[in-house]
């Protein structure tokens, strides 16, 4: 929803995460407690957390976060249970989308994390430009690891990889969860993908081959990061994944009534967007 500039009224949206609260995700990223400034389209969120239905789902809710006031917001609601922070291995893209830099936003995530401690928190760590580089930032897999190791040190538990604008392919993104899979075993990495029609496939696999089995996913394909300066090229869409998991025999919780409801509230949250 973030990218989307015309304000999604608080009752619609509020309908349709009531619905993919039922239909069996671990986790659902709801809304986020970012400058209103930043991301309008989001600033009703401690709204309609109030609204959500709890009682019959074991969903945990997420809520992104970019600064210690979030995190200090996002940690007064008790129902939420994830505080989501996009950390970068880019400098530059650091800078454009949360002001900051390495030492700021290192120093950041050690006070978040605390904060999350005192209040039951778990911090969800993004590490965008996981996959490439297009802001001339020096990548490798050797610089993904270097910064996975320090936030080892602080204790982050979920680490999901992540594209910015699509750069990933087979080889860079096996190549990132390589680097850390195997050394890092009590850290839970997971991957979130900007994916094509041409290209989620092969990404999807190259992550699920280096041995990651959480995966972000989009109920219609839509999103992107409207803080990076590019064009958003969409994420990934869960009846994709849905379709690659069943491939592979994978056993995983699903109402798939439920989700075809969900598709339903969909339409009428994103008129002229829907995807089936």
């Amino acid at each position: 929803m973030q990218g989307i500039k015309e304000f999604i009224p608080t009752h619609k949206k509020v309908a349709l995460l009531n619905s993919l609260l039922r239909v069996g995700f671990d986790t659902l990223d709801f809304g986020s407690f970012v400058s209103p400034k930043a991301i309008p389209q989001l600033r009703d969120t401690a709204e309609v957390v109030e609204q959500l239905i709890l009682d019959n789902t074991n969903t945990k809710l997420l809520a992104i976060i970019g600064n210690t006031r979030g995190a200090f917001q996002a940690s007064q609601f008790p129902q939420i249970k994830y505080l989501g922070y996009p950390y970068s291995i880019s400098e530059t893209f650091l800078k454009m989308n949360i002001n900051s830099n390495f030492e700021k936003a290192f120093q950041q995530v050690s006070d978040i994390q605390e904060i999350c401690i005192k209040n039951n928190k778990e911090l969800v760590l993004y590490i965008s430009n996981a996959f490439g580089n297009v802001y001339e930032d020096e990548w490798s897999p050797g610089i993904v690891f270097d910064h996975v190791r320090k936030l080892d040190r602080l204790g982050i538990k979920i680490i999901p990889l992540s594209d910015t604008i699509g750069v990933g392919n087979y080889q860079s993104i096996y190549d990132s969860f390589q680097a850390v899979v195997n050394d890092f075993p009590h850290i839970e990495f997971g991957a979130h993908l900007h994916t094509t029609a041409e290209n989620w496939n092969d990404n999807v696999a190259a992550a699920y081959d280096a041995g990651c089995r959480r995966f972000d996913t989009v109920l219609n394909g839509l999103g992107g990061c409207p803080m990076s300066g590019k064009k958003l090229i969409g994420n990934l869409h869960t009846r994709k994944l849905i379709y690659f998991l069943r491939k592979k025999k994978e056993d995983f919780v699903f109402n798939e009534q439920a989700f075809h409801r969900a598709l339903f509230a969909e339409a009428n949250v994103f008129p002229g967007r829907f995807s089936s």
